[in-house]
């Protein structure tokens, strides 16, 4: 499992490694699709992968109000329908999609520079 480690981050809730399949928060693992801020994670994110992906799957990070959204993708970077990734920057929400390695290494740079961001991760 790689390790993601940053010197200052005070982020309540910080990546501390990822393989795909599992995602190590802080000190607790999960292996199932999850969002996460500096402030709150919301476990058990139903899209499992990336055909799951729904106008209803991102209620919970649009009520979080981020000025950016990383979407992880699982293994490989895979594009959003184009109606999804609409209604997400007509609510004026930067939207970044990539791997979720990559998702979980920008996340945690975000989170250290202070900024207000939501990452949605597949972890498959």
């Amino acid at each position: 499992m790689a390790s993601l480690e940053l010197d200052e981050n005070s982020a309540s809730f910080q990546i501390r490694a990822f393989k795909p399949g599992t995602i190590q928060i802080n000190e607790t693992k999960y292996t199932e699709s999850i969002i996460i801020s500096p402030e709150r994670i919301i476990e058990h994110w139903a899209p499992q992968t990336i055909s799951e992906l729904s106008s209803n799957s991102f209620a919970d990070i649009t009520a979080m109000k981020p000025d950016i959204l990383l979407i992880g993708t699982g293994a490989v970077m895979v594009l959003l329908p184009v109606d999804l990734y609409g209604d997400l920057i007509n609510q004026g929400i930067g939207v970044e999609v990539m791997d979720t390695s990559a998702a979980c290494r920008t996340y945690n740079a975000l989170s250290a520079e202070g900024r207000n961001v939501v990452a949605a991760l597949i972890l498959r």
